[in-house]
């Protein structure tokens, strides 16, 4: 199964979180929890994390909408980074 859904975090900054994750069964097997912040009318990311390779990984972006390589920032499950990231 999966699901998303956004949420807005600071409407004065234009801030929202956007999260999408698969499950089998009860198990998390991917996720992605994106922050979204809205400049000069462009909704752009800052930062990803996601357990795409199996692991807990955070993305950052530059203000130019460069990916940057993963860092690992917890070393639990693909549900407790989710839910660590969130």
């Amino acid at each position: 199964m999966s699901a998303d859904y956004t949420r807005l975090l600071d409407r004065r900054l234009g801030a929202f979180m956007h999260v999408e994750f698969k499950t089998d069964g009860r198990e998390i097997v991917d996720y992605a929890v994106v922050l979204l912040i809205q400049v000069d009318g462009e909704i752009e990311t800052v930062r990803l994390s996601d357990g795409a390779h199996g692991e807990n990984e955070l993305h950052r972006y530059h203000r130019e909408g460069i990916k940057q390589p993963g860092e690992i920032f917890h070393r639990g499950t693909l549900a407790q980074g989710m839910r660590a990231a969130i």
